[in-house]
């Protein structure tokens, strides 16, 4: 089994969390999610419209749970990193986009 310095293992975790962010939230995977997911719209008490997603199916449940598809996009980043040549230049990739994800995030707050 291959050693993983602490260095390393930031940059499978934050390639874990961009991968993760990109199936579950980001719009450009909504194609993956929609066949899974249902959007319900119902009036609440003001009579205006609220609209929500609501998983259907254990395939719905998983790509809308960032903990399940976290395990799995973990386990993809690893076996990218170690196995895939040239793999660990889409981690790295996605590990810079994570980062910059929660820079850009944060300075909402700050800026």
């Amino acid at each position: 089994m291959p050693t993983i310095t602490w260095l390393e293992l930031l940059i499978l975790g934050l390639a874990s969390f961009r991968f993760t962010r990109l199936i579950v939230k980001d719009l450009i995977m909504e194609w993956l999610r929609k066949p899974f997911i249902k959007t319900k719209v119902e009036l609440n008490d003001k009579g205006e419209q609220e609209q929500w997603l609501e998983p259907t199916g254990w395939i719905g449940e998983g790509l809308s749970c960032h903990w399940c598809v976290g395990v799995w996009s973990s386990g993809i980043m690893i076996f990218l990193y170690i196995f895939v040549p040239f793999g660990s230049l889409l981690v790295l990739l996605l590990a810079v986009a994570g980062l910059q994800s929660l820079l850009f995030g944060g300075s909402d707050r700050y800026l």
